[in-house]
């Protein structure tokens, strides 16, 4: 649960605690039982509010999977901060792919649960394309330094990156049983893959095509 900012008054900080409360009580029943067979009554009665309760807060149980994901782009900012421009695009490139398989790692049941309903309800064809961006602005800074060529256009290469996170993040999620790391070290080989490529260099005499 995030912590409540002690400058807020009482109400405002009861008012936060409770929409955590409803948060965290939806997100252990949705990785126990699942998405659709959870109920706005079961999550109610595990966060331990009237039923009505809930409404003041969210206005649909779908409602709590885009609070999923902005919780998620706030994990990810956070784990970032410390990254204000140091080091080369590509090492910044290798922290982020890092923290995002990370993230889901550590909460593998729960993002599994949630990625299903996520998918479902169509969010991935209507979502702010905010990993896309932060790719392309990491690429774009590479670009300005020499680092990399600037054949393709910085929002390409950020739509391309967010394409291969979400194709890994989808197959992890397929094969619960996999072993530990196994989402990270699949990021990193296809970011790997996407910087350095599969043509090996021209041998002496040969003519690079």
């Amino acid at each position: 649960m995030d912590q409540v900012p002690a400058r807020l008054g009482r109400r405002e900080r009861n008012k936060i605690r409770t929409k955590e409360r409803l948060y965290d009580a939806a997100l252990t029943l949705f990785t126990e039982q699942g998405y659709d067979d959870t109920s706005i009554d079961q999550i109610a009665e595990r966060a331990d509010v009237a039923r009505g309760t809930f409404f003041n807060y969210f206005q649909h149980k779908e409602d709590l999977l885009s609070t999923w994901g902005e919780k998620r782009r706030n994990a990810l900012t956070t784990a970032l901060a410390s990254d204000s421009g140091g080091g080369s695009a590509a090492e910044r490139l290798r922290r982020c792919m890092t923290v995002l398989g990370r993230m889901s790692e550590e909460h593998q049941k729960e993002t599994g649960a949630l990625l299903t309903a996520w998918v479902r309800a169509g969010h991935p064809l209507d979502e702010e394309p905010y990993l896309a961006d932060l790719f392309a602005r990491i690429a774009a800074t590479g670009m300005q330094r020499g680092e990399f060529c600037e054949r393709v256009a910085p929002e390409h290469v950020g739509n391309a990156l967010r394409d291969i996170y979400l194709g890994a993040l989808y197959r992890w999620c397929g094969r619960p049983d996999g072993p530990a790391g196994t989402l990270t070290k699949e990021l990193l080989a296809a970011l790997d893959l996407m910087l350095y490529g599969l043509v090996s260099p021209a041998t002496p005499g040969e003519t690079a095509r």
